[in-house]
């Protein structure tokens, strides 16, 4: 399992309070595939630049999919612009490759053996070892998972336990949610400014 698998299957199935909105949970999956890419060696940051290094290769259809769309040329991509780029529908990709190995399957009711249009995740060693990882409080899964809303803090000990740029991309995928909840703000204000002039208000 990868971190953006394990991601996926803690914040949506087994640890969600309330619904994860999908274009947060796509750019923390686009941060934890560049966690993953960087501990392969896929990757290295220059600041905030990331720099495609040659070694790396991963088993991994969907981060092999994230490697190959790697800026390979200068000027290189910075973490936040890769974030908004990658992340684009990212959340349906993954649960598309869950469904198609099995790990996630549409839920059915035992009247009706007809699919509900919901997933559930299966009973299978990738969902106990995700678990395993969030119970254990794993700084980077925590980080992530307190970025899209799941835990209220994120692991406390991040910067002492990882390296400087997987703190890096982490901070990135915070700032980023947090940009893309002021846009549905504005929006949301947007609207009810606009339903308000139609009502005569």
């Amino acid at each position: 399992m990868t971190t953006p698998r394990d991601l996926f299957l803690v914040t949506v199935y087994d640890a969600a309070a309330r619904p994860v909105e999908q274009g947060d949970l796509s750019l923390a999956l686009a941060g934890a595939e560049l966690v993953d890419l960087f501990d392969a060696g896929a990757v290295t940051l220059d600041g905030e630049l990331i720099v495609p290094a040659p070694a790396g290769a991963t088993e991994d259809r969907l981060l092999g999919e994230a490697a190959a769309a790697l800026r390979r040329e200068t000027p290189y991509e910075s973490v936040e612009d890769w974030l908004w780029r990658r992340g684009r529908g990212l959340g349906a990709a993954y649960l598309d490759a869950l469904e198609a190995d099995g790990t996630v399957a549409q839920q059915r009711r035992r009247w009706l053996p007809l699919p509900t249009g919901r997933t559930e995740a299966a009973d299978s060693p990738e969902r106990a070892r995700a678990h395993e990882r969030w119970a254990s409080g794993e700084p980077v899964l925590a980080a992530l998972a307190a970025a899209v809303g799941i835990r209220d803090e994120a692991a406390k000990d991040l910067a002492s336990s990882v390296s400087d740029p997987i703190v890096t991309v982490v901070a990135a995928v915070d700032d980023a949610v947090t940009e893309l909840a002021a846009v549905r703000q504005r929006r949301e204000i947007e609207d009810a400014a606009f339903d308000n002039v139609w009502r005569g208000l």
